[in-house]
């Protein structure tokens, strides 16, 4: 696998990523109906450095990393993962944190923190405590899932 910054000719394979999981509506705060130029749009926004993995010149997944927050926060990193469907447990998640935290720590943040990690979305809470980030706070009943209702959120943490 091999992680580089995305480019415009990666569009249609950044696509095809993010539909399924914006219509799943079950791990992002985003519109479900979300269309594609918008959902690139802020995938890519110009206030992230937007990446993607690919294997044998296929796309099996994407990240973003940021500043969590502007002036006396931008110390702290904050990251957008998804993979694809047809490479989930294939590793993509786990080379996209390794590769998200070596990114962060070499550009001087000081940490990583994920604002809104749905409680229900258990294979990435196990990855992230993998990693060794740490539930600091839960939002209660923040997200509405389409399969469970009204869930809980996590704000997760990690020094670099």
């Amino acid at each position: 696998m091999q992680i580089r910054v995305y480019g415009p000719e990666d569009r249609a394979a950044l696509w095809n990523i993010l539909q399924p999981v914006l219509l799943a509506g079950e791990t992002y705060a985003l519109p479900q109906d979300m269309s594609e130029d918008d959902a690139i749009a802020y995938w890519t926004g110009p206030d992230r450095v937007t990446f993607v993995v690919e294997d044998d010149g296929e796309i099996l997944g994407t990240y973003f990393i940021k500043p969590n927050q502007l002036g006396g926060g931008d110390h702290v990193s904050n990251c957008g993962y998804m993979t694809a469907q047809n490479a989930t447990g294939r590793g993509v998640a786990r080379a996209m944190c390794t590769h998200s935290l070596e990114y962060a720590k070499a550009q001087g943040f000081k940490a990583m923190q994920f604002n809104f990690v749905v409680s229900t979305n258990a294979r990435a809470v196990r990855l992230w405590k993998s990693f060794g980030f740490d539930i600091v706070g839960t939002l209660p009943k923040a997200f509405n899932s389409p399969q469970f209702g009204l869930v809980d959120a996590y704000v997760m943490f990690r020094s670099l």
